[in-house]
């Protein structure tokens, strides 16, 4: 078991992840800023957006840029320094770092070494947008982007349906459109869907409606800001048990079934066996005694 140190025994230094603003910097928290200001250095996806906010409130800490496509070199540089006892800050752009942002695989990478780990709360838009959607707020999952590429999506919504709890999705607006109408075809035109657009800033705006009206109004109007989906779960989910005609029968009556329908009995034993955790040996037996 890979368990973290204690703080004030470790030698090393310690990974802050650190929350920013979603919109309103008004949402910048007295800890992070602190933090921010007493690390060695930020780990930022931007530093030219994060360095908006670090003139916001006098924050004089240095910065190297972390994202997607310098992590591979990015992350045993940061894990060096903080082996070596520097402190570290990860930002993203806006919200929670990890959360559809950089930040798993460093943090990964730093528990792999026994390196603190600190998270600092703070702003998620999903969680935000959720709050506020009037759609069940639990159980809830949070999926982030689906698939750009239509036949993709559409796969991956296809698997959500059964799921009963409330859905979070992140969207761009040059994408909401198609999304909606994938949407719509995945879970039906009446499934109920929320859309929270520009959170905490002036132009915040919910909207709700059927999968199918809000569709349309993605549609028929100009979609601009960035998008929190949320779609409420299936109430009526259909399991595997409603399609399979076995589902209701013994396990006898099972087997006895699949025979009628040309299987051999041993195969018809060993499949109502292993689909049901059942000794195959003693459902045989069981199933020659009524033969």
């Amino acid at each position: 078991m890979n368990q973290q140190k204690s703080f004030g025994t470790h030698t090393t230094g310690t990974l802050y992840l650190v929350p920013t603003p979603i919109g309103n910097l008004g949402d910048m928290t007295v800890r992070s800023i602190d933090t921010l200001k007493a690390v060695t250095v930020i780990a930022a996806e931007d530093t030219r957006h994060t360095q908006q906010l670090l003139n916001q409130f006098d924050i004089q800490t240095k910065q190297v840029s972390f994202h997607e496509h310098n992590k591979e070199t990015r992350i045993p540089e940061l894990v060096a320094r903080l082996a070596a006892g520097e402190d570290v800050a990860q930002v993203s752009d806006a919200g929670m770092p990890s959360i559809s942002d950089p930040g798993h695989e460093l943090v990964k990478a730093a528990v792999a070494q026994n390196i603190p780990v600190v998270p600092l709360p703070g702003a998620s838009a999903g969680i935000t947008a959720l709050i506020a959607s009037g759609l069940a707020p639990q159980p809830f999952m949070f999926y982030g982007f689906l698939a750009r590429k239509p036949k993709e999506q559409l796969a991956e919504l296809q698997n959500l349906n059964s799921h009963t709890e409330t859905m979070i999705f992140y969207e761009a607006p040059h994408r909401l459109a198609k999304t909606l109408q994938t949407i719509v075809k995945a879970f039906g035109p009446e499934r109920q869907v929320v859309l929270a657009r520009e959170l905490t800033k002036r132009y915040e705006e919910f909207l709700r409606g059927t999968a199918q009206e809000l569709a349309d109004w993605a549609n028929e109007n100009e979609v601009r800001g960035e998008f929190v989906m949320m779609v409420a779960g299936n109430d009526n989910p259909v399991t595997e048990a409603d399609d399979d005609p076995l589902a209701d029968m013994t396990p006898v009556q099972a087997v006895r079934a699949l025979v009628e329908s040309g299987m051999k009995a041993t195969a018809a034993v060993k499949q109502i066996a292993k689909a049901r955790d059942l000794d195959r040996q003693a459902l045989y037996l069981e199933y020659q005694g009524e033969n």
